[in-house]
């Protein structure tokens, strides 16, 4: 859930050492939507004229973030630095009183995906909000926010959080929030195959949600035998995520993937998956469009330009343009 990466190339002249307490301790939560379609089979080839491909795999190793938590990330690593417009995703485990304490952020969006226990939230603006298992927070940080992230009650915590990035004509929009109560969230069943919609639309249903970004976050699981065909705009950039099972994904002769594994796929007009398991395969699958701008990265903080960056740091540093309040604002 945290960044700690800094920038290539870029050298800092500002108080770095107080930012890194914060920024080393982590991240953060949780756009206009596109028609997707699908449609389920079982035992078919792919239906597409150009169907998607895995690309690149790679496996989600666990590494320690924020404050004892645990997380396995897969984008935003060495390997697989940005997928535009997608930042980071982190699948991560908490167990209290491990967690996220106030950070900051500014320049893009978060989405927090809880797949068991409870977060609670709470920001310098005076929002607070506690999600649980299948509840999503889509927050857009916009020109700056400061929260933390905390674990609720004891055992184990587990949630999938990805970040997006921002245009450059939004990236100083006023902070945002979206939530949808996982019985909120819509959802289909056929043919073996469940798909809850977070974000974007599949089988002719269509999430509320209100990306900045065009963005689809589908959450599929697919019972042993069942197939699905997914249709996904040409242009855009997608992965999926493999949560719980094995699957087959982009060709029917290709390999089995398992769980925590992300997949990088090909252009094209859609995917296939086949689960040839005995169990239930679950992943996410998630595309968006590609903004083609420079990116400058610094922690929490992501913009255009590295002279964008100096100015977030100050900004940030002297609670000025869109980081006011953090100067007397503390979690509870």
């Amino acid at each position: 859930m945290g960044d700690q990466q800094k920038v290539s190339h870029i050298s800092y002249k500002h108080n770095t050492h107080m930012l890194s307490n914060i920024f080393n301790r982590a991240v953060a939560i949780f756009p206009r939507t596109h028609r997707v379609t699908m449609s389920s089979a079982s035992g078919q080839a792919s239906v597409f004229e150009e169907p998607r491909i895995v690309v690149k795999k790679l496996l989600a190793r666990a590494q320690r973030e924020g404050d004892g938590a645990v997380v396995r990330r897969s984008i935003g690593r060495h390997e697989l630095k940005y997928l535009d417009p997608f930042l980071m995703l982190d699948e991560f485990t908490v167990t209290p009183p491990a967690g996220f304490p106030d950070h900051p952020h500014r320049g893009f969006e978060t989405v927090t995906y809880m797949l068991q226990g409870a977060f609670t939230h709470q920001d310098f603006a005076g929002h607070k909000g506690t999600i649980g298992a299948g509840d999503v927070q889509w927050m857009t940080a916009g020109r700056g926010i400061v929260h933390s992230e905390m674990p609720v009650g004891e055992g184990l915590q587990t949630g999938l959080q990805l970040w997006i990035n921002l245009s450059s004509k939004d990236k100083m929009v006023e902070p945002n929030y979206q939530e949808l109560l996982s019985d909120d969230i819509k959802r289909v069943e056929t043919d073996g195959v469940e798909v809850k919609i977070i974000a974007g639309e599949s089988m002719g249903v269509e999430s509320p949600v209100y990306t900045r970004t065009p963005t689809m976050f589908l959450d599929f699981t697919l019972q042993s035998k069942a197939q699905v065909n997914q249709k996904i705009p040409e242009s855009w950039n997608s992965f999926v995520y493999v949560i719980e099972g094995e699957g087959v994904f982009g060709s029917l002769d290709s390999s089995p993937v398992p769980a925590h594994h992300v997949l990088v796929l090909s252009p094209g007009d859609g995917l296939s998956v086949w689960n040839k398991s005995s169990k239930a395969l679950r992943f996410a699958l998630i595309g968006g469009e590609p903004l083609n701008e420079p990116v400058a990265r610094y922690g929490p903080f992501v913009m255009n330009t590295h002279e964008e960056i100096d100015q977030t740091i100050q900004d940030y540093q002297h609670c000025k343009n869109g980081f006011e309040m953090a100067k007397y604002w503390k979690s509870q």
